[in-house]
């Protein structure tokens, strides 16, 4: 599955809406599931959080940011896919940060690490996981020690 990214230079984008839906009876595999077709279809990003709803039952708040233009898509899948018997969506505006991806030479190996920039300085620095994850298997070692690792040499 390719998750298609917005540009990677900073910017303000006014058309995007915030999707969310209230949840309950929903397994942790099922929500994994709708968060690869909502990222599938063309959502930006997709996160849950715990809530208790009426009579005191525990939910779940599934949460979804995506481009005026895929808001029927995203509408198809929730009403499809999960138990939800209604949907709030509005505009939301996002800023959005300079994205820069660099390889880090470490002992085992280059690790890509996404960078955010703003006013043309890094902010925040995030070694990609899965590429952490692969070195720390491969290698034997704890995955934090990756980390140290990479922030070292940051």
């Amino acid at each position: 599955m390719e998750i298609k990214h917005p540009p990677n230079n900073e910017h303000i984008d006014r058309n995007m809406v915030k999707v969310e839906v209230n949840l309950d009876d929903t397994s942790g595999e099922l929500l994994g599931y709708v968060m690869d077709l909502l990222f599938a279809a063309g959502a930006n990003d997709v996160f849950y959080t715990p809530i208790y709803m009426k009579k005191n039952r525990p939910g779940v708040l599934l949460q979804l940011l995506c481009s005026t233009s895929k808001v029927e898509k995203m509408k198809e899948i929730l009403l499809r896919e999960t138990t939800t018997l209604g949907i709030r969506y509005y505009p939301i505006t996002v800023h959005r940060m300079q994205r820069r991806f660099i390889k880090v030479e470490t002992d085992w190996g280059k690790v890509t690490v996404k960078q955010g920039i703003s006013n043309g300085e890094v902010f925040q620095s995030s070694p990609e996981y899965e590429e952490c994850k692969t070195i720390a298997e491969k290698h034997q070692i704890p995955l934090k020690k990756v980390y140290e690792e990479i922030w070292k040499v940051l």
